[in-house]
């Protein structure tokens, strides 16, 4: 097979310029919205300057607002190169149970104050995988905060390890508000959000990162019962992890 054949010597491959082209469209939409606000709110901190200096909480408030933006701004922008640029993967041998027991302690507090109970069901023989450690922490919690906020009244969040023949299974399941299937088809696009000041990239990134693995996700849900995701990697003859 010749360069061009495999796609090389002519720059990305159709699917990638089509999907950065996506990225560079949501992107542009959502700078929009921050960098409006932004602008109304240094409009308005001008006016209290000149009009009332001696009112510092008005004008800190304004303040306020404009850190917020620039705050989520930057979020955006950030998670827009790495979506695009991919991810450089320093893969390390990674006891998986021990990293989602880390991320238990993380979440945990937050989702106890929401009234939300976290279960935990691992299986003791899964072996240690080669992954990157920072980056599956990172695809994980944002599953994690995913159920828990699918939950804002309370409920159940089960974290369950399995293996399936050559991979490694690390299941997510709340009994939140569940998906409409248009929403359930959608989870995963960038910069799609059913929540209000949400980016819409913590699913996309999610699934980019264990794609980058060579590994998958798979999500069910139904309204009104919960939503379930498999996040499924590949074992590459891995060893028990050290007692």
């Amino acid at each position: 097979m010749n360069p061009s054949e495999r796609g090389e010597g002519k720059g990305p491959p159709e699917g990638r310029l089509a999907y950065l082209g996506t990225l560079a469209g949501g992107l542009a939409h959502e700078v929009k919205n921050p960098l409006s606000t932004m602008l109304i709110n240094l409009g308005l901190l001008r006016e209290d300057l000149q009009a009332a200096p001696e009112n510092p909480e008005r004008i800190l408030k304004r303040v306020g607002i404009l850190e917020r933006e620039v705050k989520r701004l930057d979020q955006l922008v950030q998670s827009f190169l790495r979506l695009a640029r991919g991810f450089d993967l320093a893969p390390k041998p990674t006891d998986v149970n021990g990293l989602l027991r880390e991320l238990v302690e993380f979440v945990e507090p937050e989702a106890r104050r929401q009234g939300v109970a976290i279960r935990c069901s691992f299986e003791e023989s899964l072996p240690s995988l080669r992954l990157d450690r920072g980056l599956l922490r990172q695809a994980i919690l944002n599953l994690l905060v995913n159920a828990r906020q699918a939950m804002p009244k309370g409920g159940d969040l089960l974290l369950r390890t399995s293996l399936d023949g050559a991979s490694a299974v690390v299941e997510v399941t709340d009994t939140g508000a569940g998906m409409s299937p248009e929403v359930l088809a959608r989870c995963f696009d960038a910069y799609f959000s059913t929540k209000k000041g949400g980016t819409g990239l913590g699913l996309s990134m999610a699934r980019r990162i264990v794609e980058e693995h060579g590994g998958s996700i798979e999500v069910w849900s139904e309204v009104n019962r919960g939503t379930r995701f498999a996040v499924r990697l590949p074992v590459h003859g891995g060893s028990p992890p050290s007692p």
